[in-house]
Formats: C-alpha cells, sequence, structure tokens
C-alpha cells in the first residue's frame, strides 16, 4: 500500500453507509442539518463556518465538499482566506486555552507531588 486517502475511497461511501444504517442515517440527517438553506444562518455563511471547522479538524473530504458548496453560495476566495485564517487563530487559542489548563495541572501534581519535609 502506498496511499493511505485518497479520492478513490469515495467509491466505499456506500458500502460504509449500508454497514452502519441507522449510525449513517443520523450522520447524514445532521450532515443535512448543518447544510440546510433555511435556516437563520444564510448558506454561505454555514459553509464557511463548515470550512473552518474542517480546516480544525483536518478532514480532507470535509474541506473539499464545503469548498464547493461555498463557492455554489457565493463565497469569494478572499472570504475563504481570512476562514483559514480565522480557523487557524482558533487553533493556536485552543493550545494557548489547553495551556492554561496544563498549568494548573502541574501546579495540582506538583503538590502532590512533592517531597514531604
Amino acid at each position: 500500500m502506498n496511499e493511505y486517502q485518497t479520492p478513490k475511497d469515495r467509491r466505499y461511501t456506500e458500502t460504509l453507509l449500508n454497514a452502519a444504517r441507522q449510525e449513517s442515517a443520523a450522520f447524514m440527517n445532521l450532515k443535512h442539518t448543518a447544510e440546510r438553506k433555511d435556516g437563520a444562518i444564510p448558506a454561505k455563511y454555514r459553509e464557511l463556518m463548515s470550512i473552518a471547522v474542517a480546516l480544525t479538524t483536518q478532514c480532507a473530504y470535509c474541506i473539499e465538499s464545503h469548498m464547493q458548496n461555498a463557492v455554489r453560495e457565493g463565497a469569494t476566495k478572499e472570504e475563504i482566506a481570512e476562514t483559514v485564517f480565522i480557523a487557524a487563530a482558533l487553533r493556536a487559542g485552543g493550545a494557548v486555552g489547553n495551556g492554561l489548563l496544563a498549568m494548573r495541572l502541574f501546579d495540582e501534581i506538583s503538590a502532590v507531588a512533592a517531597p514531604q519535609p
């Protein structure tokens, strides 16, 4: 095997969906809910949010799918670029937020593990 993830894997879509029908139906309903056009948030903005999430979860198929939807909904290259950097900033912010947790855990663990006089 010389490649792991490839667009050719899409040929397994029906196999996957049919192998877990109840779960795949629930997932597809959730997917359709996220992509609906009649929500309070316009479809283009739903797609930009979906791209940001796909970038942070690093799902290549999601990035491609939501890029197609976003372009169809009128997203511009500039909006996509801003979405990329907003996602990057928030992903970095997540590391800082988790860094705060790491600092607290360090203090808590150090207090317990510290040698007693």
